[in-house]
Parts: C-alpha cells; sequence; structure tokens
C-alpha cells in the first residue's frame, strides 16, 4: 500500500507540478515572464466581461426581457 501512495507522490511532484516548479525558478530571474500567465487571464476576463456587459445592452435596448415583477417564478 505504500508503494501506491509513493506513485501518487511521484505523480504530482515530479510531473503534474513540474510546471510550477519551472515558474518558480523564473519568477527569481524575471518577474514580468513568471507572471505573464496572470496578465494574459486578466486580459481574457476584461475580453468577456465587457462583451458581456455589450450583450446585455443589446437585450436591453431591444426591450426582449419581460420586466414584469410576476415574470420569474422565484419573485412570486
Amino acid at each position: 500500500m505504500k508503494e501506491f501512495f509513493e506513485v501518487i507522490e511521484s505523480l504530482f511532484v515530479d510531473l503534474l507540478f513540474a510546471p510550477f516548479d519551472v515558474l518558480r525558478a523564473l519568477e527569481l530571474e524575471n518577474w514580468t515572464g513568471a507572471n505573464i500567465i496572470n496578465w494574459l487571464f486578466m486580459a481574457i476576463g476584461f475580453v468577456a466581461f465587457f462583451y458581456w456587459m455589450m450583450q446585455l445592452k443589446k437585450f436591453n435596448d431591444n426591450n426582449e426581457e419581460d420586466r414584469d415583477p410576476k415574470a420569474h417564478s422565484f419573485l412570486n
């Protein structure tokens, strides 16, 4: 049974967490390079947020939403 858990440890430490070790070593040399992934995710989030807001404005301008207080069952 001990070998089973050692295999799981080896899988995670040697294979799955290896990219994090690379990023940790890169941060000591180049902060921007290590954090480019974070900036990329933030940019994707901002683009998705603004796209969603534009879609909501489009539906709001077309009056496609039923704004009656009884339109949704959870508002009864």
